[in-house]
């Protein structure tokens, strides 16, 4: 059987063999619960507070400004309806972007039902916040700005470090979500000057149910799950040792080498998205052209339906995506693609790859080839294409 190629790694990674094998003796030998006092008790809990510290260096912080999570999703949650509950007294005014994970937009919606303020503001079409349109939008009852640090879908990144220094001149907590980016690009939460951060182990090939919330010292952090004192007494609950113990020698693994696997992925991307384009007609990349994740290539395909596609690549052993995983069983086209300006049936026929290190350029090759075929057959049964060769000639 001829082996399938994975490139749907910002959807989720691959567990490493050493992640594995760090966890293996916490969901066997090591099973004492960290809230108690016997030996097997202290195991856990030493092992939890070792890869609080393993997070904490990954990123710059330390250790006491991190909170584990359950997931990224839930460190959204948790910095923004912190932030809500915390500040209300000063203000209800919430800023953010239109090209969220509905991780942040879901919140921020539902905020809004129970009284809050909320501007979603626009991107460029390359999907950039621009910083002067978050320093407009800001007024006296604004309590926080949460803007992700790279977009889950057409890898752009954000202008961090410009959003954050204008949020501090303001007075203005910062939240940025950053799940894509750990371990991709490097990240140090004081040089970049945020005050809240989100991350999830399964993006870098730690284990999945496992997260952390980075909170700046001296910022309040609201109670999410009340019923125990683990995590300080703000989320109740026995701790995912073992999920816990991953994400720490994820996170370590992941941030060892940025600069040498930031430049083989971003040769895998670049070469994949200059052959698509040169031999794929009517295609087009989605996001910004260099200022991008280094794994990330997000290209539309006209007159064709990405389902289609991703079927067809599926049949031939190539797993990829048409956009955010946690929306891609929806039919309604991607609100990123639509928020950088293509039309519904231009962001209808997208197609998301994301690479890895254990992708090589013979994979390239063989998604390209296939890429191109399939996009040749949708289009033979396409009404739409037909239409289009008919106005061309």
């Amino acid at each position: 059987m001829e082996k399938r190629i994975y490139v749907d790694n910002a959807a989720t990674t691959k567990l490493a063999p050493e992640v594995f094998e760090a966890m293996k003796p916490y969901l066997t030998e090591f099973f004492g619960n960290p809230s108690s006092i016997y030996e097997e008790a202290r195991t856990a809990k030493k092992a939890i507070e070792s890869a609080r510290e393993q997070v904490a260096s990954a990123i710059g912080a330390e250790p006491k400004e991190i909170y584990f999570t359950g997931s990224g999703s839930e460190a959204d949650n948790w910095a923004i309806r912190s932030a809500a509950k915390t500040l209300k007294s000063k203000g209800n005014h919430i800023i953010t972007s239109a090209v969220e994970h509905h991780a942040v937009l879901h919140t921020c919606q539902e905020l809004e039902k129970n009284g809050f303020e909320v501007t979603y503001l626009p991107v460029d079409n390359t999907g950039k916040v621009n910083p002067e349109d978050v320093k407009a939008t800001i007024k006296d009852t604004t309590i926080l700005i949460t803007i992700m640090f790279a977009n889950n879908e057409i890898g752009t990144l954000m202008p961090i470090t410009e959003i954050a220094k204008i949020a501090k001149e303001a007075g203005v907590l910062f939240h940025t979500d950053a799940v894509q980016a750990v371990g991709m690009v490097p990240i140090n939460v004081h040089e970049l000057g945020v005050d809240m951060l989100s991350l999830t182990g399964h993006k870098f090939h730690g284990p999945k149910g496992s997260g952390a919330l980075y909170v700046r010292k001296g910022v309040k952090l609201a109670s999410f799950i009340t019923g125990g004192a683990q995590e300080r007494g703000r989320r109740a609950g026995t701790e995912n040792v073992a999920g816990i113990v991953g994400l720490g020698k994820a996170i370590e693994m992941a941030t060892a080498d940025i600069p040498k696997k930031a430049e083989y992925l971003s040769g895998l991307r670049d070469a994949y998205i200059k052959k698509v384009l040169a031999e794929v007609p009517y295609s087009h990349l989605n996001g910004h052209p260099t200022d991008r994740l280094p794994g990330n290539a997000n290209i539309s395909f006209e007159f064709i339906e990405g389902e289609g596609l991703l079927l067809l690549l599926d049949m031939n052993g190539i797993a990829a995506s048409s956009g955010s995983a946690c929306t891609s069983g929806s039919l309604d086209p991607s609100h990123v693609l639509l928020a950088i300006g293509l039309k519904h049936e231009e962001a209808h026929g997208s197609l998301r790859t994301s690479f890895d290190m254990e992708n090589t350029m013979e994979d390239i090759d063989k998604i390209v080839e296939t890429v191109k075929k399939a996009v040749e057959r949708l289009r033979a049964m396409s009404p739409l294409y037909e239409e289009f060769l008919k106005s061309q000639s």
